[in-house]
Formats: C-alpha cells, sequence, structure tokens
C-alpha cells in the first residue's frame, strides 16, 4: 500500500510538473495523429525514463482518477471489456485500481489473438493477483458477450487508437448490441472501431463519455463521430514536453489559458479612435434585424465606432435599436446596392448580413472586394453571392475571413463524402485563396493562409439558433477594427463566441437562448477569459 501511494505521488507530481510548463507556454495545444502518440509514447519511455508498465499505470491512474469524481456511486456495476493489446492492458489495471477502490468490477478479456501484448499479460497477472477481484473471465470469438445489467457502467477497453481495419463481424455484433443498451457507456482513449484520423465507415462503441489520454484525437470534433465519441475529456498522463514541443502538426485546439494572452491591455489616455472604426454592409427588407444583430456584436466586441451600410428601409430600425451606431443609407429602399463613400476611413469591414443575393447587391459586392485595401469579413449571402459568382473569390482581399456553415461552404467549394474530407479541403481553400476560412459547427474550425487548423471548444447547441452568425460576424470585425491581426481575430472571437454562448445557456438553458443573448453575454466572457486561472 504504502508502494501505491509513493507510485501515486509521483505520478501527480510528474503530471503537476507538465501542466505547470504546459500552462506557462504561449502555444496552444498540439492535436497529434495516431501515429505521433505512439512515437510520444516511446519517446516518453525513452527519455524520462520510464518503463512502458509503468506509463500505463500512470494512464490508467488517470482514468481512475477521473472515473471517482464522475462516478462516485459504488453501488453500480462496472463491466470492463478489454482487448489483448495495450487498450485491454489499461482496461486490466483500470479494473485493478476500481476494485481497490471498493467498486464492484467484472472483467472480460477477449483472446482475439494468441498473445497478449507484454503489458497486458502483465496486467491481467497483477489483475488475478489481487484478491478483491471477481477473477477475469476470458472470451474468444466463439462465446457471446455476458448479460449487462441496465444500472451498470460499461467501459470499451478493446482496441485503442492503433486500430487500422474495420470490427470482425463477432465484435460488430456484440458492440451494436452493447451500443443499444441502456447502460452508461465509456471508452478508454477512443471508442473501439473508431479511426483516431479518418472516416469511420462501419461500427465502433458509441459512447457517452470517451477519456482521452494526454491529447484529444481529430476525430473528436467532427459531426459524423458524436455518438461514437459522447462526452469527451482529456487528461496529461505525463508525457514528456520535449517531444510535443518540437513535434510539428497542423492541428491544434484553443483553449482559455492561451487565448486569454491575445487580449489586448487598454489604456488609461485611449479614445475610441484607438479602438478603429468598423463597417458592416448588412440588412435588406425583412432582414434588418441582422444588421442590429452584427452592430450590437460589433460595439460589444470593443470596436471605437461602428457604421452600418443598409438600405433606406432599415434607417429607422437601426438608429432606434442601436443608437450608438452610425448608418451610411443606401440609395435602393429595400436592399444593399452600391457603396458612394470612402472606404479607407474604416479599419475593417463585414459584410453578408441579410443582405440578399440580387444582381444589384452582387455588383456591390463586387465593387467593395476591389476597392477595400483592408480584410473583410463575408458571412452569410456574402458568401451565397461568392458562390454564385466564382470571379468573385479572384478580387478577395487576401487574409480576408470567411465564415461559412457547411451548407453554405459546399456551395461555395462543392461536396464532400465526410467531415474528414471538408476539413481538408477547407485547408486546402484557405491556402489556395490566402484567407482565413472558418467552418462553423460544434467544434468550429479555422484554416488559414499558411496551412494550420484550430478547433474552438467552446459553444453549445443552443446557439444553432437565427442569427448566431451575424453576432459572430460582427465580433470579428469588431476585433478587426481594434487592430487585432486576423489569426488573433479568429482565435480570439470564435472563442468569445462560444464562451458567451454558453454563459447564456447558463442562465437561460440552450433551448431558450437567443443569438441576442450572445452579444448580451459578451462582457461575462471577457471577464471570465481576462480572470482565467494558470493554476486551474
Amino acid at each position: 500500500m504504502n508502494l501505491a501511494v509513493r507510485k501515486s505521488d509521483r505520478f501527480l507530481l510528474c503530471r503537476a510538473n507538465l501542466l505547470h510548463l504546459y500552462c506557462q507556454s504561449t502555444t496552444l495545444m498540439k492535436i497529434f495523429s495516431a501515429d505521433q502518440i505512439r512515437k510520444l509514447d516511446a519517446y516518453t519511455i525513452q527519455h524520462e525514463p520510464i518503463s512502458s508498465i509503468d506509463l500505463m499505470e500512470r494512464a490508467a491512474m488517470a482514468f481512475c482518477q477521473w472515473f471517482v469524481q464522475q462516478f462516485p456511486d459504488r453501488n453500480k456495476e462496472i463491466h470492463i471489456f478489454c482487448g489483448p493489446g495495450n487498450n485491454g492492458g489499461d482496461g486490466l489495471a483500470i479494473a485493478r485500481m476500481l476494485g481497490k477502490d471498493f467498486y464492484e468490477v467484472k472483467t472480460y478479456l477477449l483472446r482475439l489473438s494468441p498473445n497478449l501484448s507484454p503489458d497486458a499479460a502483465e496486467n491481467l497477472r497483477r489483475l488475478n493477483h489481487f484478491e478483491g477481484n471477481n477473477k477475469t473471465v476470458e472470451l474468444t470469438e466463439n462465446d457471446a458477450f455476458p448479460e449487462v445489467p441496465n444500472n451498470s457502467i460499461v467501459i470499451d477497453a478493446i482496441f485503442g487508437s492503433g486500430l487500422n481495419k474495420p470490427l470482425s463481424p463477432y465484435l460488430a455484433g456484440h458492440i451494436s448490441d452493447l451500443n443499444q443498451h441502456p447502460a452508461t457507456k465509456i471508452a478508454v482513449d477512443i471508442p473501439s472501431g473508431m479511426f483516431a484520423d479518418q472516416h469511420t465507415e462501419g461500427i465502433s462503441f458509441h459512447a457517452d463519455w470517451t477519456f482521452s489520454f494526454e491529447f484529444p484525437k481529430r476525430a473528436f470534433f467532427y459531426a459524423e463521430n458524436q455518438h461514437r465519441v459522447g462526452n469527451w475529456v482529456y487528461e496529461s498522463i505525463g508525457l514528456h514536453p520535449d517531444f510535443i514541443e518540437n513535434e510539428p502538426t497542423p492541428y491544434f485546439l484553443m483553449d482559455e489559458k492561451r487565448t486569454k494572452q491575445l487580449i489586448r491591455q487598454r489604456h488609461r489616455h485611449d479614445h475610441k479612435g484607438s479602438f478603429g472604426h468598423a463597417l458592416l454592409v448588412a440588412g435588406s427588407y425583412g432582414k434588418i434585424g441582422a444588421a442590429v444583430l452584427a452592430a450590437r456584436a460589433c460595439y460589444r466586441s470593443g470596436a471605437g465606432l461602428v457604421t452600418v451600410h443598409a438600405p433606406k428601409c432599415g434607417y429607422e430600425i437601426l438608429q432606434i435599436a442601436i443608437p450608438e451606431a452610425m448608418v451610411s443609407v443606401d440609395g435602393h429602399q429595400y436592399a444593399v446596392t452600391s457603396f458612394q463613400e470612402e472606404l479607407s476611413r474604416y479599419k475593417a469591414i463585414g459584410v453578408g448580413c441579410g443582405i440578399g443575393t440580387n444582381d444589384m447587391t452582387a455588383h456591390a459586392l463586387a465593387d467593395l472586394l476591389g476597392r477595400t485595401t483592408v480584410p473583410v469579413v463575408l458571412d452569410a449571402d456574402a458568401l451565397n453571392l461568392l458562390a454564385g459568382h466564382p470571379d468573385f473569390f479572384k478580387i478577395l482581399p487576401k487574409n480576408s475571413i470567411l465564415t461559412p456553415h457547411p451548407r453554405e461552404f459546399e456551395r461555395m467549394f462543392g461536396p464532400s463524402a465526410n467531415d474528414f474530407e471538408r476539413n481538408d479541403l477547407q485547408m486546402k481553400k484557405a491556402q489556395e485563396l490566402g484567407v482565413f476560412l472558418i467552418l462553423k459547427g460544434a467544434n468550429s474550425s479555422i484554416a488559414t493562409p499558411d496551412g494550420q487548423c484550430f478547433f474552438n471548444n467552446t459553444g453549445n447547441p443552443g446557439m444553432a439558433t437565427g442569427g448566431s452568425g451575424d453576432v459572430l460576424t460582427g465580433i470579428l470585425t469588431g476585433l478587426l477594427a481594434q487592430g487585432y491581426s486576423p489569426l488573433e481575430a479568429c482565435q480570439l472571437g470564435v472563442y468569445l463566441h462560444g464562451l458567451a454562448g454558453d454563459l447564456a445557456m447558463n442562465d437561460l438553458q440552450q433551448e431558450a437562448l437567443l443569438a441576442g443573448d450572445i452579444t448580451s453575454h459578451l462582457g461575462r466572457a471577457f471577464k471570465k477569459l481576462k480572470s482565467c486561472n494558470h493554476e486551474n
């Protein structure tokens, strides 16, 4: 027992040291491929140094610490299904640790190959040596899976991220049955049958929770896998920071600590001119609300001055709804048709919210893109006009920001077979066009002109409501007007947009959330981001 405590203390100290180093870094979290993670494991084993079995012990301990907090009820049976490889070894170690913590654990080892991995074999020996746990039941492909009570927890530790082929018919059938079971289902590192770095066609385990070691997997960020992954969490297991720092990857996860560092300090003698003048080209007959939402968000993001260019029918509405904004009135009663004013007075331009797609508006958009010298945020109907006039792509100002949802993205660039393919196309088009492409969704992704991709992890389904995109356009335009670079504006804007939505959800619940609630919670989002604690 004393030895176990000392090992636990060493693990916690190692993880705390790694987290301290990570929290001091200004670098966003990297997302590695399954092959890179295997290399990282090997590097850690060689350079820490640590044995592979002790590294597996760390991983199991990290899982169990999370599990005990998340599922403290010792009255529920836990059924752990383990494969013959190292993911199964994790599961066997987890079974031993949870048994020691007085959970009722039933463990099933699937003999899907003649031999176990060395670390799985050692953890089987340790588990069988532990007197407080039931003996492990071994299953072959001739055996049916055991009956699992409804009020229980199923832990999947059959296959990890190294899987490179579909599940066998035997496993696919039994996992399909488990997926229909009402038990709470948890995957260790990744759901069995799911690929970390490519589209998954076949059957996989459908987890309610997925606990990933060290980093989330790229596959976790895509809508096509939401029923496979469920809620996902990740924890450090003390993998070597030198490898993490030096290993290249185009994929990153934005988080609170690093995003906080983007916020610029304001000074006592700053004035409204210090924070830029933003132009929003928005609204048409019946859609002036889009202009109102964008303008309010633009101001709430910190812009010093905001002008809205809108058709005549929007003048009174805008002056009453947002008196802080100035209104530039188009010559047309119902649509945006031209820009007579000098664009050089503006530090940033956002265009598209509710403008419609008629030919006069298309001509006005082409004129604006051809004359402006600053990056432009294009959303909604501006994107639909690009889709209908591909020659407009040639006059897009470099480093502009495009913010399509999946359907708008498809209109511009064509269909994709799956989310991996769409993300690859997103990154390709961002480089080809020299723009920032924000593909909106549950984990909005930002593709950059230099080939990087940043995933966001704020936001919730309550934000899936009309006007949320207008709010994001306003935020992005306001940040650009203040002098944030296009990359900084994308990262900070997308994160704040989702965080404000999360704060609004906490107050109002998802079903009742409106786009305007996102804007009204932006101040709290800034406050929370500024006050985030590096020690958390």
